[in-house]
């Protein structure tokens, strides 16, 4: 059985409302083609969809309503029936895309408005070819059913429906129109109607349009007494008035709400809206449904809504209050920073995050293949910690390895796993590690990868596309201290980063408190928290090799001489060394990110207890933002 189907069997499905007096309210004018919009404001269309979708409509409609071979004759554009309807459905798929709801795509066929059964100026094989012609477009689109809707006599409704049935064997759902005195145009009753669509090859039968939820609710009800289908019911928000140069319809979501509930005792199975209802009157439909009256005559009181000639804002998902952005700035931030593993268990790792986690760690940051050497994915990496661990992240990320659709569907994707925190890195050259001849991409650098970011959480991609919902990612820039206090290109460079929309920094281990000190006489306050980098240092090699072979590391000769000094409490000393500095720099900074040698979480774990133990509120210098 078909999905559809499948569901209709359990439940009443909700559909959505008007697609043309949403555009006309979104400035299309009312003698255009509404149906050409697809090729000319397909943006507009998508908007219309999505909120539909996310007023909790389960089915949406094409904006193909007059788009058969007749209808656009008028228009001059009877030559686009299927690059109209094929691209009808593209925005309707990718609406539903964007939305990541799973609701069906109805492809929506109306009247040629020709079909009078007094005066018939087009044959009617000419008209079943122009709904085949239709039918194909929608069908290569990849429509879910057939919406066969406002027909106001059954015989053009039947040629429909055979056209439909000679191209695809998908779901149709086959509705009249009636008048005022509840007969179609023709003067066929609502039984007898039901009678005769009740005989074709359709599944649900139905009525939409008309004047609003009073007569329709009349005519199906007499439908009922007749019809061994499913019924549907899409009425109009009552007849529109012509104010101010404008059309409105009066009928408010929760007058809509109300005899939503009469709809549902008939039995209704595909409840909606048609001319002049909005994503409001769906929202309100739906929260009827779900919420029903307690007792008899108690009607759910809904508030009306406005209508919605523009876009309802995005959407933001509500987030945890411990994630790290509500931390920093308000308590001394602790990340350590952890090494995916090179091979396909991460079992160390999750044992260090969770020994971290105990210490009193509050995120762990997670770097992405450093020295372009091959490891796991940061951001798989990141998802088994927040999940198995429970501590936030932030994931290194560079654009090294990814071109520009890349780099979006990970960050997508890394959203979608609950990663909130993201470092955003040029990346170490291929030449550096294990595949010296990869090619890197680098289609922006860091500071594009901000801006990148920075566009995610205002709801769009890099070209402007809408991705649904607005996310709300926190935003690292790294600074190398040492560098931009010495030269000017890295200081330009650095002060773009801020531009971006960098929203905290995370700086390059330092040794010496009066790097921290001229970096930010050098910038001047910032209006960002700082995260200072701290490498402890584990022995007097150690020491050596940072400050003459990893460019950037410069370790003052005194402390180089105690690690000499130190020999087998290496290590001890290099704890002492970090909380010392920590110390110095607390009301400088907003944190700290540790970067434990050699995998020795132990050794971070006892730095942060240390740090714990002493740990007070973040200061308000220069640094705090």
């Amino acid at each position: 059985m078909h999905p559809f189907l499948q569901k209709l069997e359990k439940e009443t499905l909700i559909c959505d409302g008007a697609m043309g007096t949403q555009l006309y309210a979104r400035g299309i004018p009312i003698q255009s083609c509404f149906d050409l919009q697809n090729l000319l404001r397909a943006d507009l269309v998508a908007e219309i969809h999505r909120s539909y979708i996310r007023a909790g409509a389960e089915i949406i409609q094409t904006n193909t309503f007059g788009a058969n071979r007749i209808r656009l004759a008028q228009f001059g554009v009877e030559d686009k029936v299927r690059e109209i309807n094929l691209k009808g459905v593209k925005i309707a798929r990718e609406s539903r895309e964007i939305e990541g709801e799973s609701i069906f795509v109805a492809g929506s066929m109306g009247p040629t408005g020709t079909f009078r059964p007094d005066l018939r100026g087009i044959k009617t094989p000419e008209i079943h070819d122009a709904f085949r012609e239709q039918a194909e477009g929608l069908l290569e689109g990849g429509v879910d059913l057939f919406v066969l809707e406002t027909f106001s006599d059954t015989d053009e409704l039947s040629e429909a429906v055979s056209a439909v049935r000679e191209v695809s064997d998908l779901p149709i759902i086959a509705q009249l129109s009636f008048l005022e005195d509840a007969r179609t145009l023709s003067g066929m009753t609502p039984r007898d109607a039901a009678s005769v669509l009740c005989g074709l090859p359709v599944n649900v039968i139905g009525c939409n349009c008309c004047v609003g939820p009073q007569i329709v609710l009349d005519v199906v009800s007499e439908m009922a007494t007749a019809s061994t289908l499913p019924l549907s019911a899409q009425p109009n928000a009552g007849l529109p008035g012509y104010v101010g140069g404008r059309f409105i319809y009066f009928a408010s979501p929760a007058y809509m709400a109300e005899y939503a509930r009469r709809f549902m005792a008939l039995g209704i199975k595909v409840l909606g809206g048609c001319c002049g209802t909005t994503p409001g009157h769906i929202r309100a439909i739906r929260q009827a449904i779900e919420h029903p009256a307690r007792r008899d005559g108690e009607i759910l009181q809904i508030p009306a809504q406005p209508p919605e000639e523009t876009a309802a804002p995005m959407e933001e998902v509500q987030e945890p209050t411990d994630r790290l952005s509500s931390m920093l700035g308000k308590k001394f931030v602790i990340s350590v920073e952890i090494d995916p593993p090179k091979g396909i268990r991460p079992k160390k790792m999750l044992e260090g995050a969770a020994a971290l986690k105990e210490a009193g760690v509050d995120c762990i940051n997670i770097a992405d293949s450093p020295m372009a050497r091959v490891r796991m994915s940061c951001i798989a990496m990141a998802s088994l910690i927040q999940g198995q661990i429970g501590l936030p992240t932030i994931i290194h990320f560079t654009t090294r390895d990814r071109n520009l659709m890349g780099l979006q569907s990970d960050l997508i994707g890394a959203w979608a796993l609950g990663i909130r925190n993201v470092l955003a890195l040029t990346g170490d050259p291929p030449r550096l590690g294990d595949y010296p001849n990869a090619t890197a991409v680098y289609d922006v650098d860091a500071i594009g990868l901000i801006k990148i970011l920075k566009k995610f959480n205002e709801g769009l991609d890099w070209a402007g596309n809408s991705i649904g919902h607005r996310t709300s990612f926190c935003i690292a820039a790294a600074a190398d201290m040492a560098f931009i206090v010495s030269e000017e290109k890295e200081y330009a460079r650095f002060m773009r980063k801020l531009e971006a929309g960098a929203d905290f920094i995370m700086t390059q281990p330092i040794y010496d408190v009066e790097i921290l000190e001229s970096f930010l006489d050098r910038t001047g306050p910032l209006p960002v928290p700082i995260l200072l980098g701290v490498l402890p240092l584990q022995s007097y090699r150690h020491a050596e090799y940072l400050h003459n072979e990893v460019p950037g590391i410069t370790i003052p000769e005194g402390i180089r001489k105690k690690m000499h000094e130190a020999q087998d409490k290496g290590i001890q000393e290099g704890l002492s060394q970090a909380a010392e500095l920590l110390s110095q720099a607390r009301p400088l900074v907003s944190g700290t990110y540790l970067m434990p040698s050699f995998g020795r979480y132990e050794v971070a774990a006892e730095l942060v207890r240390m740090l714990c133990g002493t740990a007070v509120k973040a200061g308000s210098g220069r640094a705090a933002g």
